[in-house]
């Protein structure tokens, strides 16, 4: 691409509708002489020169070397449930407290999943227990294990459980039978439910035992072929354990019970004049168990609170509320819950959400989610007002000569349970596992061929797998957004405000680069898959 087309670009000003919201000249980010600390912890950034000169990525590094500390002392991460995601909520409500914010802990029902393997015979033994996601039932059974058509020698070939013809011989007609069978050649859904014909009243899936699938198995379920819940527990072991459990006269006890363990959001406030228009802007604090999360997604994270600290003067026009979501990565059930407890009144209170997950991936693509389905046609109704949103990022990257391209408006994080509920919503986000294509590197840099996130979901996502230059970008985006709309939101819900001081002149935007003709862009992956292999 020719990059000369972006600067080129006359500089007009954006839609009539919200020209008096968006009225501030700014130049661009490369342009901008970082403010000294100091001043810029005394002074009101009430301008979006003055925020963008305080807002930067080496602010937010610190919040991000924070969070590696807090999961390198809990175990290496942060996930939900853990004391890492703990100490993870407590550094955001200090921080928030401390810049002067409204700070209010909003704790949700969070159901986990229980499983126990305990071996009895031939020899005791506690094994490791991994759970399906959904579709098994509850209790607790202590009996023989029969092993189901395991095919322990030869691994790959497995297709134990597949047929009910792989049970024919075997006895299930004891009050108290436990049937172990190998992950392999269909879905675990159709394993379990065959054994449930069978007359097993407990179930074990021991993984196949090939190069990568010696462990436990996650992020899986019971549900697909198989289409409604089983009545019996079924849980799932490593092939080392599987392999103890087929010996013969071998008894265990199998439990697989739900708990609730409330869990935390965060959310920060500061007061508008307009409290009855409140804009909203999120992320999710919480890691997968395999590592800390600094880029997914601590980067969004740190971008809001390196926002929040520089906002701690500011009298803006409407309510600004940051919100730091937990349990994002088993569900997005933090923000599901939160947005599902507010009433209608509260609902309507909102006039847009802006969400941030993943905005530093080391091998990055500037991306702005499609509300015009420009590149995507969207799996979900995009709200009114979404576009104008999008219109707003585009703007501001084509200001500062940066190439950008669509990421599908899925629903895939937190923007979710406010999409649905019709509340115009936006965001921005730099990739997980798609791999970055030539043409993609010729545009953004980088490798091509490997994943935008080389580290997504893994121990390595750690404080050396950010890019600095797409956390500063992006740092400086969503505090021109944050800062614009706390003025006015007249371009996306109609509800008029007042000037920032100055004038927000944005050129007409270059348009997005198109790379992901052929594919990819999306957000994080369904959670949960129910596995033929």
């Amino acid at each position: 691409m020719n990059r000369s087309r972006i600067t080129a670009r006359s500089a007009v000003a954006l839609a009539a509708a919200g020209a008096t919201a968006l009225a501030l000249a700014i130049a661009p980010a490369s342009a901008a002489t970082a403010a000294p600390a100091a001043k810029c912890d005394n002074r009101n950034n009430n301008t979006v020169s003055k925020l963008l000169q305080c807002v930067t990525a080496e602010g937010a590094l610190e919040h991000l070397e924070a969070f590696q500390a807090i999961a390198d002392a809990n175990g290496g991460n942060r996930a939900a449930d853990t004391s890492g995601y703990e100490d993870s909520v407590a550094y955001v409500v200090e921080t928030m407290e401390a810049a002067g914010w409204e700070v209010s802990i909003d704790e949700f029902d969070y159901i986990v999943p229980v499983p126990k393997i305990q071996q009895l015979t031939p020899a005791a033994a506690t094994h490791p227990a991994g759970f399906f996601s959904t579709g098994s039932g509850e209790g607790t059974v202590t009996g023989p294990v029969i092993p189901v058509d395991l095919s322990l020698a030869n691994p790959a070939a497995s297709t134990s459980g597949c047929t009910a013809s792989d049970f024919s011989g075997l006895d299930f007609t004891g009050g108290m039978d436990i049937a172990l069978i190998q992950r392999g050649g269909c879905q675990f859904g159709v394993k379990a439910r065959n054994a449930q014909n069978a007359g097993a009243e407990a179930v074990i899936i021991m993984n196949i035992g090939t190069a990568g699938n010696e462990g436990i198995i996650t992020n899986v379920t019971l549900i697909g072929e198989n289409t409604e819940n089983l009545a019996i527990p079924v849980v799932n072991t490593s092939f080392a354990a599987g392999t103890a459990l087929a010996q013969p006269g071998s008894t265990a006890t199998v439990s697989m019970f739900l708990e609730n363990r409330p869990q935390k959001n965060v959310i920060a406030e500061l007061p508008g004049i307009n409290d009855d228009n409140v804009v909203m802007a999120g992320a999710h604090l919480d890691s997968v168990p395999a590592g800390p999360g600094i880029n997914d997604n601590g980067s969004g994270s740190a971008a809001l609170l390196e926002l929040g600290q520089n906002l701690s003067k500011l009298e803006p026009q409407n309510t600004i509320r940051l919100a730091w979501w937990g349990a994002e990565e088993v569900g997005l059930v933090g923000s599901a819950a939160y947005v599902d407890g507010l009433s209608d009144a509260e609902k309507e209170r909102i006039a847009l959400y802006l969400n941030f997950d993943m905005v530093a991936s080391p091998n990055f693509i500037y991306m702005i989610y499609d509300g015009d389905e420009s590149t995507f046609e969207a799996p979900v109704v995009v709200p009114e007002g979404s576009i104008q949103i999008e219109d707003l990022f585009e703007a501001y990257f084509t200001s500062v000569g940066q190439p950008y391209d669509d990421a599908e408006f899925s629903g895939r994080s937190d923007y979710e349970a406010f999409i649905l509920n019709g509340i115009p919503a936006g965001g921005l986000f730099t990739g997980a596992e798609d791999e970055k294509t030539p043409e993609q590197a010729e545009i953004w840099g980088g490798v091509a061929g490997e994943w935008l996130d080389p580290c997504y979901h893994q121990a390595c996502d750690d404080i050396d797998n950010i890019s600095m230059e797409a956390l500063e970008i992006n740092a400086d985006a969503i505090a021109l957004a944050v800062l614009a709309y706390s003025y006015s939101t007249e371009s996306v819900n109609g509800v008029a405000g007042v000037p920032v001081p100055g004038k927000l002149t944005l050129p007409v935007s270059a348009g997005p680069e198109g790379t992901w003709a052929g594919g990819g862009g999306g957000l994080h992956p369904d959670h949960g898959h129910n596995e033929a292999d």
